[in-house]
């Protein structure tokens, strides 16, 4: 991930670097933080830069992302269950 205070110059290098494939942007706010001042932070980071996709917002999220412009949501845990836990690397 990146720093909110390094996010600017982290899109413009990556601009420079890679021209238009840079297209969006993707946050997963913190365990247990309210999503909504995240998901409008790089929505607002997405919008000054115009990049046009927002990845953000899971099963538990995702209608406070989507109002917020998400064009991707991630569900998987809605749709198929929850996991069970296994080894961390």
């Amino acid at each position: 991930g990146i720093a909110r205070a390094d996010a600017d110059a982290f899109i413009d290098d990556c601009r420079r670097r890679f021209g238009t494939a840079l297209r969006g942007l993707m946050c997963v706010p913190p365990d247990g933080a309210d999503p909504a001042p995240h998901f409008a932070w790089l929505a607002a980071r997405a919008a000054a830069h115009g990049l046009s996709v927002l990845s953000m917002g899971m099963s538990a999220d995702f209608e406070t992302a989507i109002a917020h412009g998400a064009t991707w949501v991630r569900v998987g845990t809605a749709i198929f269950g929850a996991r069970a836990a296994g080894p961390r690397a």
